[in-house]
């Protein structure tokens, strides 16, 4: 086992044959999010927000908001103990998103400033992604600045929907403008559906990983293909976890259907139309990159390379809410060629996440 602060170790010994393991979904925190979430619900007049009631929850189990804190030697020597050489941390769910505009810009520049500390600290262990708010359009467009171009972040993280509202509508064009412009890749996180569609799945118990957060993150990549996002900004660049919510799995039937909503004037509230200049298929082969966080299942993880390319397949854990103490022995026997394997786990990362190279 790796000393504290010391890389995990892959399989191998050196040089190409060695593998690095870097997880990149891996969830953190800071105390005053959940406090502020915790005052705003309690609060005379609390938003009917599912999403905020979800960080609630989450904010009265103690144990789990102690390991979503800790960056430090604690969160390292469990790395160590799973095999992980390098986390990549996202601000977990639904992080300032739910918060009011000033609020959650405030916050969002707290979590950054110490999520870019913490990496200086450990700069082998832990790389990091920009939190901003996008109910604060401009203060958004300046955090992505300020992560990729100050704190040396590594690209940046949106834990899905924003009070209902989804980043391919016009008003948030300028995010997606910074994205690219600061070669910033996106990584979407789950969170609870919005207010006016989630009764069913909370009526059934599906409002979480069963079912509600993989169709909350399918609505948003779809709705930014769909918006023509990637037409107008090619280089921009999406992650989405879970073994892409299942979406893989249904890239030919998306192409089949694709002319339901190609073109089509009169959808999103009267705008004109957009038509694609691709098939949906091309900007999963383009702009968007799958994690396997929560499924590490060699028939998926499989599939999801053999339709989208081994290039566009990266290793997370999910952590600390779906860790298994076998995962990483599960990637290390998949009956894939090795430099598949150096690509799912190591190599893929770096590219997409601008990470230094291990080699």
């Amino acid at each position: 086992m790796a000393h504290q602060g010391e890389p995990a170790g892959g399989q191998g010994t050196q040089g190409h044959n060695r593998i690095r393991r870097i997880a990149t979904e891996e969830a953190w925190s800071i105390p005053e999010i959940p406090k502020a979430q915790l005052e705003l619900l309690n609060g005379p007049c609390p938003p009917d927000d599912a999403s905020l009631r979800m960080g609630a929850m989450f904010a009265g189990l103690p144990e789990v908001q102690k390991q979503l804190c800790d960056i430090g030697p604690g969160r390292i020597a469990r790395m160590d103990e799973l095999g992980i050489d390098r986390q990549l941390l996202l601000l977990t769910a639904p992080g300032v998103q739910v918060l009011d505009a000033r609020t959650g810009t405030e916050l969002a520049a707290l979590s950054n400033d110490r999520l870019a500390e913490a990496c200086r600290k450990y700069p082998d262990r832990f790389s990091g992604l920009t939190a901003f708010a996008p109910q604060d359009v401009k203060g958004a467009v300046k955090e992505i600045e300020r992560g990729m171009t100050k704190l040396g972040l590594n690209g940046a993280v949106l834990n899905s929907h924003t009070q209902g509202h989804y980043l391919d509508e016009p008003a948030f064009e300028p995010i997606l403008e910074a994205l690219e412009h600061f070669d910033a890749a996106l990584y979407i996180h789950p969170t609870s559906p919005p207010s006016n569609w989630v009764y069913p799945y909370a009526y059934r118990g599906f409002i979480g990983a069963l079912a509600g957060f993989s169709h909350e993150v399918w609505m948003h990549t779809m709705g930014l293909i769909f918006s023509g996002a990637f037409d107008k900004y090619p280089k921009l660049r999406l992650v989405i976890g879970h073994a892409g919510e299942a979406m893989p799995l249904l890239l030919y039937r998306f192409d089949w259907m694709q002319s339901n909503a190609d073109g089509r004037p009169g959808l999103r509230g009267g705008q004109p139309p957009v038509k694609l200049k691709h098939k949906v298929s091309h900007y999963f082969h383009n702009n968007i990159w799958v994690t396997t966080s929560g499924v590490a299942w060699e028939p998926a993880i499989k599939f999801c390379m053999d339709v989208l390319g081994p290039e566009r397949v990266i290793y997370a854990m999910d952590y600390p809410y779906q860790v298994s103490a076998d995962e990483v022995a599960t990637y290390d026997n998949l009956d894939i060629p090795f430099e598949h394997k150096k690509m799912l786990m190591q190599t893929n990362a770096e590219h997409v996440f601008r990470l230094p190279s291990f080699g």
